[in-house]
């Protein structure tokens, strides 16, 4: 079936070059695949897989599909199956940006939260789950991104000479992810016969097993990381990688920091794969000793990872903005009120207020301050006792329902006594010489203590 309407909207993405990074004797080029109108690069598999669906007669008018995916495919495939009716299921692994989640809901898909620290044969491994949805169903299609040779095809036919129409023709080489492996296997498959002298790089997370399949034809267990959408612990069955010349281990902190200097240098605002791939073109490009033209994606858009990498306290608490450290508490405090983190209200704001910043931030305590003066404590407890008998109490102020008496720990106190703080349900208010640094929550506990072991 032909595309109509805002189908017809998607591929033909601009090129755009960088220009404030530093790409030592190269000039590097990223594809705009977050313009595609669901977002990402998946877009133009979800229109390939499902028309060919249709054109085989595997997929019926009003019929379910069903796919494993890591966000974006199911996105594509949103996209195109409430254009065309049908039902869509989707299996995502938990690990996924909530953006993404809230976003498929949106489009009308049926998501299916799994777990992400499983592999492939385990029932609850995302793509054994999906298949067996698929077998379930009266009449389902699992669509299977993963082995459908629709996937690379569509880019072979449409990415691949984009692309090499945009580069004037010259491309000395391309770096692509891998998740399914459509892109780099399609566009090998491309390049091979309208450029055979563009070098296929691949971009993986660290922990993935790919680099080391190509480089030595083998490979062990799988790792974790927190990069979505690419990085596999196995071989997709669409894979080629025959034409890959090199590929780079990209950990979790680079790809995340890169994704945030795209914006702040470049104003690209990509999502966290898209790191991964710019900051292995990086490597490729600077490791050069003649100039070369390379080319690779932005290949979804960052406002689906505002609460991970570009949210500052994700990357703290991941380990992947490097603090000052003091060798005391301050070390622990996620949300610094020296440095303005600290969500907090004052002791003559209404309830009402507390109530939406609780809600807002995703608290549950907030310190009530006079100045930088520490007055008081109100918690969810304190407010729903203040409340429950006459919800007109939200327009009473804090002081009428915060807590006076408060335990506090200097900067010094050992985590063994913050331990029996929080068996009593209490965080760790932190104050040393009448200074308010912040408080720790058990999880600002958990999230110190797995920064700083290696596991």
């Amino acid at each position: 079936m032909s595309p109509t309407g805002l189908l017809a909207l998607i591929g033909n993405t601009p090129m755009v070059e960088i220009t404030r990074i530093d790409t030592g004797l190269c000039r590097l080029f990223v594809k705009l695949e977050c313009q595609n109108p669901g977002g990402s690069i998946k877009d133009r598999i979800g229109l390939s897989m499902i028309s060919a669906a249709e054109d085989n007669g595997r997929l019926k008018p009003g019929g379910t599909i069903v796919e494993a995916t890591a966000g974006n495919t199911g996105l594509g495939l949103a996209l195109v199956a409430a254009a065309k009716g049908y039902r869509l299921i989707l299996v995502v692994p938990d690990k996924m940006a909530r953006e993404k989640i809230f976003h498929l809901r949106a489009m009308g898909a049926e998501v299916r939260l799994t777990r992400s620290d499983v592999g492939k044969g385990h029932p609850e491994y995302y793509q054994d789950m999906a298949e067996r949805l698929a077998r379930e169903l009266p009449g389902a299609l699992f669509i299977n991104q993963f082995a459908n040779p629709a996937n690379p095809l569509a880019h072979e036919t449409g990415t691949g000479p984009e692309i090499l129409a945009q580069m004037d023709g010259d491309i000395d080489a391309m770096v692509c992810g891998v998740g399914s492996a459509g892109t780099i296997t399609g566009l090998s498959h491309f390049f091979a016969k309208a450029s055979p002298k563009t070098e296929m790089i691949l971009a993986d997370p660290v922990g993935s097993v790919l680099v080391d399949y190509i480089t030595t034809g083998k490979f062990g267990e799988a790792g974790s990381w927190v990069v979505e959408g690419i990085g596999e612990d196995f071989i997709p069955p669409i894979a080629d990688f025959s034409r890959v010349h090199k590929g780079y281990s990209i950990s979790d902190a680079d790809s995340c920091n890169t994704a945030r200097d795209l914006l702040l240098k470049e104003g690209l605002l990509g999502g966290s794969s898209s790191g991964t791939l710019v900051a292995a073109a990086l490597r490729y490009c600077r490791e050069q000793t003649t100039p070369k033209r390379v080319c690779t994606f932005i290949c979804d858009s960052g406002n689906k990872y505002l609460s991970k990498v570009y949210n500052d306290y994700w990357m703290i608490d991941q380990g992947f903005v490097v603090r000052e450290t003091f060798g005391d508490l301050r070390d622990m405090i996620t949300r610094r009120f020296d440095e303005g983190g600290t969500v907090t209200v004052g002791p003559d704001d209404k309830l009402a207020i507390a109530y939406a910043r609780m809600k807002l931030y995703d608290v549950s305590q907030l310190p009530v301050m006079e100045g930088d003066r520490l007055v008081g404590l109100l918690d969810e407890w304190d407010l729903l006792k203040a409340t429950q008998k006459a919800p007109r109490q939200f327009a009473e102020a804090v002081r009428t329902a915060m807590t006076q008496k408060i335990e506090t720990v200097g900067l010094n106190t050992p985590l063994a006594t913050l331990m029996d703080a929080f068996e009593r349900g209490h965080v760790a208010i932190v104050v040393e010489g009448g200074r308010f640094y912040g408080l720790i929550t058990r999880i600002d506990a958990l999230n110190h203590l797995r920064r700083n072991v290696a596991l």
